[in-house]
């Protein structure tokens, strides 16, 4: 989601194997049981998170669309007002009590640990119906081993945000390459200004992506264990990146969802920044109204070493819990929601699915006329398809303590991506799964 860092954040999961041998025995996806055989409508019950905010669609008014045109399957959506994490407690309480929703809105990061505790259903078969309604990133972020659980809704590819007249004004480009962005750097900082930022609250989502990017799978499958590679090439490009503008003094060091960052933009001497694509909803706010309005662009992420490829960082998609009675009518539906893309587009989501999409006037207005919502959707398609999450993942915030350190000079870059290998080995293990040494 394209609201705050927390609501929106996950990234893209791809197959990582056959799950049974981990022990995770896929769900039956059933069928649609009885549905209308007593001349009464099916419901269908959908939990979630959407902002609904001023100015939005509301998913109300999006479902109650639905229910005007389907009058044998409605669908009562509820709106959760509370943290993530609070919502995946109730979700977990509620389905084990036999009382839980049909469909739920769930990050790509929380799928795989929801389907271990048994609470998603393996809708693999409606699921395929419906694949070529979306990136095929995106997708991957809705299965676990041969599994699918859902259908994606949203994305956060990363993307690069940059000032375009201050460019200019120091005679750069967008920077179409890591060395293109090491070179303005170095030009901009000699000139009193940071072409990035390093944000070291957001290092585990952040970095991960960016190794993503680079061509990088973190978690795979060999044999009946889980392989985890979290050094890999990828992640050692990266790090040398952002160790050398550290050392130089070429990035501005600071926490992305603290005073400096926004201060920096706001005195102008921010004049880039590596981000996920739902920022584009809220990134320049502080801007409105002053000389810097309007002079901003989205670009594709410079090239990381693996050609035209974003990483994942942030989404969500709408999973079938366990224990849904029509889970072909809920799917049905779930397509139908997630490809409203105007509406979604105008709740701040960068949509998961595939056509054009209108850019909202707030961002036109403030990049300058730019359609935005164009060149996020390409970044949505260069999504990395092979960057899995596994179980556990939401352990690695560690690398975020990491990161700390190497910007106070008491550890590397390199160390970040260290932790993230050892944490995740540890968490795996500590889930009871195999893991290859």
């Amino acid at each position: 989601m394209a609201i705050t860092p927390r609501f929106t954040r996950t990234a893209a999961i791809v197959a990582v194997g056959a799950v049974s041998a981990f022990g995770l025995a896929a769900c039956s996806s059933g069928d649609s049981g009885d549905s209308g055989a007593s001349g009464e409508p099916i419901t269908i019950e959908y939990l979630h998170r959407l902002p609904d905010g001023e100015g939005m669609t509301p998913a109300s008014e999006i479902v109650d669309r639905w229910n005007a045109e389907h009058p044998d399957i409605q669908v009562k959506a509820t709106k959760f007002d509370g943290k993530s994490s609070d919502m995946i407690l109730k979700l977990e309480t509620d389905v084990k009590a036999g009382n839980g929703p049909c469909l739920a809105q769930t990050g790509y990061s929380e799928v795989p640990q929801l389907f271990v505790k048994g609470l998603l259903q393996d809708v693999a078969d409606e699921a395929k119906k419906y694949e070529d309604d979306f990136s095929a990133g995106a997708f991957s972020g809705m299965k676990v081993g041969d599994a699918i659980v859902g259908l994606p809704q949203d994305t956060g590819p990363l993307v690069y945000f940059y000032n375009e007249a201050e460019f200019q004004a120091l005679g750069l480009d967008a920077p179409k390459t890591l060395d293109d962005l090491t070179a303005d750097s170095a030009t901009a900082a000699a000139a009193g200004k940071y072409v990035t930022a390093f944000t070291p609250d957001e290092a585990q989502n952040w970095l991960a992506a960016q190794s993503a990017a680079a061509g990088d799978t973190w978690f795979s499958t060999a044999g009946d264990e889980w392989k985890v590679d979290a050094e890999g090439e990828g992640s050692e490009r990266v790090a040398a990146f952002w160790q050398g503008l550290l050392d130089g003094k070429q990035t501005l060091a600071t926490e992305r969802w603290g005073e400096g960052f926004t201060a920096a933009l706001n005195d102008g001497s921010l004049i880039g920044h590596v981000g996920a694509a739902w920022e584009a909803g809220f990134l320049l706010d502080s801007l409105d109204g002053t000389p810097a309005e309007g002079q901003w662009r989205v670009a594709q992420l410079p090239d990381f070493g693996a050609g035209a490829m974003s990483g994942p960082d942030g989404g969500s998609g709408v999973s079938v819990m366990k224990g849904c009675e029509h889970p072909a009518e809920a799917m049905e539906f779930n397509d139908w929601f997630n490809t409203q893309v105007d509406d979604l587009a105008s709740q701040g989501l960068v949509v998961a699915a595939k056509g054009d999409v209108e850019t909202p006037e707030k961002m036109l207005r403030q990049f300058g006329g730019q359609d935005v919502l164009a060149e996020l959707g390409t970044a949505t398609e260069n999504l990395n398809p092979d960057f899995p999450y596994a179980p556990g993942f939401s352990t690695l915030s560690k690398m975020n303590e990491t990161a700390a350190a190497a910007v106070a000079g008491t550890a590397s870059v390199a160390d970040i991506f260290t932790t993230a290998q050892e944490t995740a080995v540890a968490s795996l293990k500590d889930l009871g799964l195999p893991v290859a040494e």
